[in-house]
């Protein structure tokens, strides 16, 4: 699929941490309706604020005024820790554009956790080679849901 034009994958900076956590809320519960999440709105913002923005390498895809922030991505000691993108972005080429920017970023191989029930990342993560290589009862996360590790190796 063609990558969107006019959307910029930059580094985050502070003033961008309220917008990337209203793209994960709303990617969270347009991807993820049954999961429970632990913590509230307010929580999520503060962790984007005080900790995912100044002390993690977040990253966000950037549309430009109108659109704004449509989606980020959060990297860490070889995880791929976040990747959500606004509801509407789904499908225009920017999780492959993460993806590739996340696997040039670490090219020793990446690491992801997601849900069980979240089939349609399964399908994406295999398609960028992606390999399950354990599956868990969730009793390791804060929302004690079943999830599954992935591992990519060049």
């Amino acid at each position: 699929m063609p990558a969107e034009p006019g959307v910029t994958l930059r580094r985050a900076t502070a003033p961008d941490a309220p917008a990337a956590a209203d793209v994960w809320l709303r990617s969270f519960a347009a991807a993820l309706p049954t999961v429970v999440r632990p913590r509230t709105d307010d929580d999520v913002r503060h962790y984007f604020r005080e900790v995912v923005v100044p002390l993690r390498e977040t990253w966000v895809a950037d549309a430009g005024p109108g659109a704004g922030i449509v989606g980020v991505m959060v990297l860490r000691d070889g995880e791929l820790s976040q990747l959500y993108l606004a509801p509407d972005w789904r499908g225009r080429g920017l999780g492959d554009r993460c993806v590739a920017l996340a696997k040039e970023r670490n090219p020793g191989g990446l690491g992801l956790w997601t849900f069980q029930v979240n089939k349609p990342a399964h399908r994406f993560y295999e398609r960028h080679g992606f390999a399950a290589v354990r599956y868990t009862d969730g009793s390791g996360n804060e929302e004690r849901e079943p999830d599954v590790r992935y591992e990519w190796r060049p």
